[in-house]
Order: C-alpha cells, then sequence, then structure tokens
C-alpha cells in the first residue's frame, strides 16, 4: 500500500535488529503520556497545580492525539516512509527538549498538546518495524505482536517511575524520554525500513477537512476529561463545547459527503458493519477501564502509592505479554471471534473477583483479576483490528485512511469516556453511600461513642484539650466514613463493569451466530450448483 513499507525478504539477524528497534521506538512513542498519567499527583505537587490543573495535562495530549492519523496517514503516502520516519523523530525530540525547558503551566500544556500530534508517527514507525520482523506467512502473528506492544508501556511507566524519581525531580521523566528518542533516531537512521510507493495524495481540501475535524475532537476530549473533575453541570463551556464540536462535525461531514475523493468515507462509515465494529471497540475500550481507572482508583484511595503498586503492575504486565503470544501464537481466521469472545469472558470474571473489596483490600488482592483482564488486555486488539481492515480492504485500499481516524477515536475517546462515566457513577454511589452511613453515625450510640472516643485518642498526647480531641475524632471517624463510602462505590463499577461485559458477551455471540449463518445458506447454494454441473456433465 502507499505509504507503507515493502516488505522484502530478510536474514533473521536483520529480522531480529528490525523487532529490537520496532521495540525501542513503541516505547519512545508510548511512555511519554504514560509517565505523565502514572506521575501526575507529583507533577501537579511540583508546579502547585490544582486537580482541574493537572487534568489538563493529559488531557492536552489526547486532544491532539486522536486526530493527527486523519493527515498523517496522507503524509506518508505523499513524501515516503524514510522521510516520514526521519522527520518524525526530530519532531519527537525537539518537543522532548521543549520538555526540559518548561518553566510555567501554561508552556507545560502546549508541549503536551504538541507531544500528542507528535507521538502518533511515533507509534506508527514502532508498528512498521516489528512487522519487518515477520515473513508475510506469518503477518498476522506480527500484527498482534505490534499491537500489543502499544499496549504495554503504561505498566511499563509505573515499574520504572519511583527508580526515575529517585534521581531527581520530575523533569528527569522527560530527561529518560528525550534519551530513548536521540536512541531511536540513531537507530532508525541505521537501519532504515525498506522503501515503499509514494503518491501524490493531498487535495486542498484534505487541509480543510483536518481543519474542522481536529478542534471538533479536542473540544469532545476536553469535555470527556473535564467533565468529572469540574461536574458535567456545573460549567457551561462544557455545552458550548459539545454545540461547537457538533457543528464542526457537520460542516466537515457535509464537505467529505460530496467529494469526489474524499478524505473519510462518510458513506463507508454508515453502513451497519462500520458502526458494529465501532460499537465494539469503542465497548471494550470501556469494558477495560475497569483496570485503569477502578482498580487503580481504588488502591490509590486505600493509600497505595507507585511504590506499593510495583509488584501489581508487573502482573498486569506479564498479563499483557501473555495475552499478546496467544493472540500471536492461534491468530487465524477461524480463531479470531474465539480470541474475542475469550476476552469478554475473561473481563466479567475478573470485574466480579474485584466487586467484594473491602478497606483491607491491598494490590495482592487484586493480582487474579488483573491478571485475567490484562491477558483480556493483549487478546482482543489484534483479531479486533484485522477485523476492521479487512472490512475496510474489501472497499478498496482508499478506505483505510478512513479506518485509521476510526479506530484512533473508539481507541482514544473510549480511554477517555471510561474514566469519565466510571468516575461520574462512582462519585455519585460514594454520595449516597457516604450520605447512608453519616445518618446512623449517632453520638449518643455507645458503639459510636466508644470509636470516638478511640479515635480522640490518636491525638491525646498532642492536644490537651478534651473538647478540640473530641473534634478530631470526629474529623477522623468522618474520613473513615468517607473511605468506605468510595470502596462501596467502586464495588458498584466492578459491578456494572461485569454487567455491561455481559450484554456485549450476548450481542457478540449474537453476531457470531448470525455470520454463522449467513457463511452456511452462502456455501450450501454454492455446492448445490456444483452437483446440478457434475450431474449434467455425466
Amino acid at each position: 500500500m502507499p505509504g507503507s513499507p515493502s516488505t522484502p525478504r530478510h536474514r533473521p539477524a536483520l529480522r531480529a535488529s528490525y523487532l529490537l528497534v520496532g521495540v525501542l521506538v513503541s516505547a519512545t512513542g508510548g511512555l511519554g503520556n504514560a509517565l505523565i498519567s502514572a506521575n501526575l499527583p507529583q507533577i501537579q505537587g511540583a508546579l502547585g497545580l490544582t486537580p482541574v490543573e493537572g487534568t489538563w495535562l493529559p488531557a492536552a495530549y489526547v486532544m491532539t492525539n486522536v486526530s493527527s492519523n486523519l493527515i498523517l496517514f496522507k503524509c506518508r503516502q505523499q513524501f515516503g516512509i524514510r522521510r516520514y520516519a526521519e522527520c518524525s523523530l526530530l519532531a519527537y525530540i525537539a518537543i522532548t527538549i521543549l520538555y526540559l525547558m518548561i518553566r510555567s503551566y501554561e508552556m507545560a500544556i502546549l508541549v503536551r498538546a504538541v507531544a500528542g500530534f507528535a507521538a502518533a508517527p511515533m507509534s506508527v514507525l514502532g508498528f512498521f518495524y516489528v512487522l519487518q520482523a515477520f515473513p508475510k506467512a506469518k503477518l498476522g502473528k506480527g500484527l498482534c505482536v505490534a499491537l500489543g506492544l502499544s499496549q504495554v508501556w503504561t505498566p511499563v511507566a509505573w515499574l520504572i517511575s519511583p527508580a526515575l524519581l529517585d534521581l531527581g525531580e520530575w523533569q528527569t521523566l522527560y530527561l529518560f524520554e528525550f534519551g530513548l528518542a536521540l536512541c531511536s533516531l540513531a537507530a532508525c537512521v541505521t537501519l532504515k525500513l525498506p522503501p515503499g510507493i509514494r503518491i501524490a495524495s493531498f487535495e486542498r481540501l484534505d487541509f480543510l477537512t483536518f481543519a474542522l475535524m481536529a478542534p471538533a475532537f479536542a473540544l469532545v476530549g476536553a469535555v470527556l476529561a473535564q467533565g468529572r473533575t469540574q461536574w458535567w453541570t456545573e460549567q457551561p463551556w462544557m455545552a458550548f463545547a459539545l454545540i461547537a464540536a457538533l457543528g464542526l462535525f457537520i460542516v466537515a461531514f457535509m464537505i467529505e459527503h460530496h467529494r469526489r475523493n474524499p478524505l473519510v468515507k462518510t458513506r463507508w462509515l454508515g453502513t451497519a458493519d462500520t458502526l458494529r465494529f465501532a460499537i465494539g471497540a469503542l465497548t471494550m475500550r470501556l469494558l477495560l477501564s475497569e483496570q485503569s481507572y477502578a482498580a487503580t482508583g481504588l488502591l490509590r484511595t486505600l493509600g497505595m502509592g507507585p511504590d506499593q503498586l510495583q509488584l501489581f503492575y508487573a502482573v498486569m504486565l506479564a498479563g499483557l505479554l501473555l495475552g499478546m503470544t496467544v493472540s500471536a501464537v492461534t491468530f487465524g481466521p477461524k480463531t479470531m471471534p474465539v480470541q474475542f469472545v475469550g476476552a469478554i469472558l475473561l473481563i466479567i470474571i475478573g470485574s466480579l473477583i474485584d466487586n467484594d473489596a473491602t478497606s483491607d483490600t491491598r494490590p495482592q488482592t487484586m493480582m487474579v483479576s488483573q491478571l485475567l483482564l490484562a491477558i483480556a488486555s493483549g487478546l482482543f486488539i489484534g483479531p479486533l483490528l484485522l477485523t476492521g481492515v479487512m472490512k475496510a480492504l474489501s472497499k478498496g485500499a482508499d478506505h483505510i485512511v478512513t479506518f485509521s481516524v476510526l479506530f484512533a477515536v473508539t481507541q482514544s475517546i473510549g480511554g477517555l469516556a471510561g474514566p469519565a462515566l466510571y468516575g461520574t457513577f462512582e462519585q455519585v454511589r460514594q454520595h449516597e453511600y457516604s450520605a447512608q452511613i453519616t445518618a446512623n453515625l449517632d453520638p449518643g450510640d455507645p458503639v459510636v461513642a466508644q470509636r470516638l472516643a478511640q479515635q480522640g485518642q490518636v491525638y491525646a498526647a498532642q492536644i490537651t484539650d478534651p473538647v478540640r480531641r473530641q473534634a478530631q475524632g470526629v474529623g477522623l471517624l468522618a474520613q473513615t466514613a468517607t473511605r468506605e463510602a468510595h470502596v462501596r462505590a467502586f464495588n458498584d463499577v466492578f459491578t456494572l463493569n461485569a454487567i455491561v461485559a455481559t450484554i456485549f458477551l450476548l450481542w457478540s455471540l449474537y453476531r457470531v451466530a448470525v455470520t454463522t449463518r449467513a457463511a452456511r445458506k452462502t456455501t450450501q447454494p454454492a455446492a448445490g450448483t456444483s452437483a446440478s454441473a457434475s450431474s449434467a456433465t455425466v
């Protein structure tokens, strides 16, 4: 395909070299935002940011990253994969240098936004380098490995962050990323991708469509990122942002719908198969938010920091690698539905294991459930992407741009929508549970009075005034009640995730049954026609 490298036959040693470079480039593109998300509390403290201000840092990255494939795909087609690779790496290094020069919050937001756009080509480059390590007959397995690698960097970021922070302040994270980018540039210049086909692909209206859709996606991303923090109904700007995004999407849709060579195939997007794919991809990303938001959020609520979560994320990383390996080894047209359904089953089991958490829950308590969810995360992505690619290619190679945008939107927006929806649900349930718990805290109750006295004794050495000591005891009891309310609310999130996954499983099984029946009906007439032809010949 234009914009992609060719796939010549390589020696085994060269294939191994391509794989190593692919892992390095993938790490360079994937660790940036993961390091920010994993260490956001420390960065907020260092810059003196409020929770609302801190949320903008990872949000700015996603706001620009989600629409980048809309224009970068044609850049590869127009200028070639080698020039694309080197220019992308130089741009990424320039952005990383800006990281090291940050002195203000506004500059940090700008750098995160530019980094989101610059990281997209890095992910694609890592993908292409990994594919070069596999022969043509095993490109499907290479696809599973390349896509699985793109997911492992979040747990890796959690694993290496404490050691990096021990070397200095949060700027050490950017220094490490800068070193990775330099190593990637050296590796890509030394070991170049094979040349591919170049075509003149840009049209003037492509830039107009991008100018309309990029801010629209950014506005939606901003609302999803800030909705839970600033609360949905309290900030009028969210309504105006969604209205503006809808208007931009409508104008872009009308332009693309009536173009002779549209950038986005609007008619294909409206087909039943494409809509079902988008729903499935979005739902899977939503379900996997149980791991990134709910499990981690519960442990953070219970006081677990990065040091206590090391083994937790090591198990998660092992699960991702195991799921990726199983997906690659068993990959095939007949096994793809089984892999997808198996991933949903693992999500259901993991969510049900987690929904009885207590205040005594620790990372070791959730190892089994998170291992299952990590395996599911590594298992589903390959079959999902290949299914969408085959549907797009069946309509023509020019549909790949539309599919790339659709897949990126479902994964990026789904990654924001999951924490936004589940976080909103958790806050609502937490307030309800907190009201129920505090309503039953009668100071005249002997049990409550004894607990207040015990809480007050914590401050006996520092506070001699019994009234003030009693007040401090009441405060500690209120904190305990709030913590218990959060734990119950997170249990409800786990249960909700299991319910949504069960509904999605039933829908997936129904679609598999419909597809299998349609395939049999298509095969039977063909077999009957062949038999009739044989009889006539005899």
